[in-house]
């Protein structure tokens, strides 16, 4: 806080020193800033030619006014950020209309003018920087989104909260609509099905009665078959018999050579074993 009170009176200074010289003697700047204020007309719109004034000397005193009262209100603290930028906006025309060092010729005036221009841009510079200090204080901007969020998150519960209302009252309508269109659609599934079960029934009793039509027809035939068959395999098993005994006869001895085949040889392992336990 010290620091500000001590630089803002020091960076105002030029300024409110040298709009009172531009007030007490405007003539000689006015005549260094004659023809930049001649190209600047050329080159504006008529629009803004017109508004302002043609005599450089008017130009000149306008400016050091601003100067003045922007200077004295850096100095003591009052609009600080606004003061820098009006002095800002009053240093380029004044830099670039009177240390134009660009259009002078001799050699020493031009490094003079040069070092000029180049002081104004640091002054600028400056200026730009206590136009933007906000003292430690959230900017303008900061506020705007912090603002902008709130009034989001804001409207963001105001919508869930009222969109879960709606949900219910439409989820509870639809669900009314649903039980009524049951009830209809019951009334008539029900009377569909008592139509539908008295032709069910009917054409079951046919079918039924063509089933045991077909059954008593069918049955001596399928008995007569079933005979037939099994006097077939009875007559196979007693063909067959002699020779699936036989054959079963050898397999066992088959089984049983093999049986004991294995049974000498585990005998055999087992006395093997058994001898080198003992040694």
């Amino acid at each position: 806080m010290i620091v500000r009170r001590i630089a803002r009176p020091l960076l105002s200074t030029v300024f409110i020193a040298g709009g009172i010289d531009s007030l007490r003697s405007p003539a000689p700047k006015a005549q260094a800033a004659g023809p930049f204020l001649e190209k600047s007309v050329e080159t504006l719109p008529a629009a803004v030619t017109q508004r302002v004034p043609s005599d450089p000397e008017t130009l000149v005193k306008i400016n050091a006014a601003v100067q003045i009262g922007a200077g004295a209100m850096l100095a003591l603290g009052k609009a600080p950020r606004a003061s820098s930028l009006v002095l800002a906006g009053t240093l380029v025309p004044t830099t670039l209309a009177g240390h134009d060092f660009w259009n002078v010729d001799d050699p020493q005036q031009r490094a003079m003018q040069r070092m000029q221009f180049f002081k104004n841009m640091t002054m600028l510079g400056g200026l730009l920087i206590a136009a933007v200090d906000t003292e430690g204080k959230p900017s303008l901007g900061w506020r705007g989104r912090r603002a902008a969020r709130k009034a989001q998150a804001k409207v963001a519960d105001a919508v869930s909260t009222n969109g879960d209302d709606h949900a219910l009252a439409v989820v509870s309508d639809r669900a009314r609509t649903a039980a009524e269109q049951a009830g209809e659609r019951s009334g008539e599934l029900l009377d569909a099905a008592r139509q539908r079960g008295a032709v069910l029934a009917h054409l079951a009793r046919e079918r039924g009665t063509e089933l045991t039509e077909v059954a008593r027809e069918r049955g001596p035939v399928l008995a007569e078959l079933a005979k037939e068959r099994g006097t077939e395999l009875a007559q196979l098993a007693r063909e067959r018999g002699t020779e699936w005994a036989a054959t079963a006869s050898e397999q066992g001895e088959v089984l049983s050579r093999r049986a004991r085949k294995q049974a000498e040889r585990a005998l055999a392992t087992a006395r093997a074993k058994a001898a080198e336990l003992q040694d």
